[in-house]
């Protein structure tokens, strides 16, 4: 296995005979965003533990940093940020004090502690909230609170689980910001996220997660090229814009079962972005006064969507 980045082959863990991994393998590449993604039971959170050096898997191999975990714990916890989807705080600390307390634990000295939290207040965006003791904050202020423990000993491996959960739409898009100019420094960043419209904007790629195996390439290629629904919206009103729609795909050669109306137009099912230009350029030479025209879903979503209905058929 080379050295950077985070690798994992044919990792298996058992909990009192019930497999939460069966076969799970990743590779997130230095300087890029990986995404973690899979239903609930499929096997994430017992991965992110397993990386983050917390439980021992029964057998495969990991590599964080080019460190093995199981052989090298302290190595492991020197090189990754771990910022797990609940994590407590010391109530009666501050934020400045719990980051200087947490740089002090990953043995910086007392200056360059302090220097680090006031650094991260800053970073974060969490200068309000500086020296308030950790008991009053929120979900989502907690949540910043953890990215920035997470990177008090600047890790080059990031592993976040849920980072956005109890974020304000503002608070989200600094996240994403943030979490992307983190991996163009150089970090490996691997994210375990429930909000796929979220991921889509920060993550270079994606890995699958299914009862405790990793999604195979045939798999997940059927999956991507699979009928996608594109949103139509015109100038034209309701009914109105979604039958002069509706009458111009028809006219491209779509059939009326790959088409149904919402509440916000007409959604018109295509198998590709080729397809999908082809239809643009027909309503537009048919007349239609097209306002906007965009996949329903992000590609992680359609990708997550029809790999469950796969597994269901």
């Amino acid at each position: 296995m080379a050295a950077g980045g985070i690798q994992v082959e044919g990792v298996r863990r058992s909990f009192s005979g019930v497999h939460a991994l069966v076969d799970a393998s990743l590779d997130a590449p230095p300087g890029a965003v990986t995404g973690l993604i899979g239903p609930n039971g499929s096997g994430k959170t017992t991965l992110m533990l397993i990386l983050a050096s917390l439980l021992r898997p029964d057998a495969g191999t990991v590599r964080v940093d080019g460190i093995d975990p199981v052989a090298d714990p302290a190595g492991a916890r020197r090189a990754l940020g771990w910022m797990p989807d609940l994590l407590g705080s010391w109530a009666t600390l501050t934020v400045r004090e719990t980051l200087v307390t947490t740089g002090r634990l990953h043995g910086l000295g007392k200056a360059p502690a302090r220097g680090r939290a006031a650094e991260l207040i800053g970073t974060i965006g969490l200068e309000l909230l500086a020296d308030r003791p950790t008991r009053v904050l929120s979900r989502g202020q907690k949540q910043k609170l953890s990215l920035a423990r997470a990177l008090v000993h600047d890790p080059s491996v990031l592993l976040l689980d849920e980072p956005a959960s109890g974020l304000d739409p503002a608070a989200r898009i600094e996240l994403r910001v943030l979490v992307r100019r983190l991996a163009d420094e150089g970090r490996t960043v691997l994210v375990s996220s429930h909000v796929l419209a979220e991921l889509d904007e920060m993550a270079d790629g994606a890995v699958y997660l299914e009862n405790g195996a990793t999604a195979s390439a045939e798999r997940l290629e059927r999956a991507r090229t699979s009928l996608r629904e594109w949103r139509i919206r015109t100038l034209d009103p309701g009914e109105q814009g979604a039958s002069l729609v509706a009458a111009a795909a028809r006219a491209a050669g779509v059939e009326a079962e790959r088409m149904r109306a919402d509440h916000q137009g007409l959604l018109v099912q295509v198998t590709g972005e080729a397809e999908a230009a082809a239809l643009l350029a027909a309503l537009v030479a048919g007349g239609v006064r097209v306002s906007a025209f965009a996949p329903a879903v992000g590609d992680l979503e359609h990708t997550f969507l029809d790999l469950g209905r796969e597994h269901l058929a």
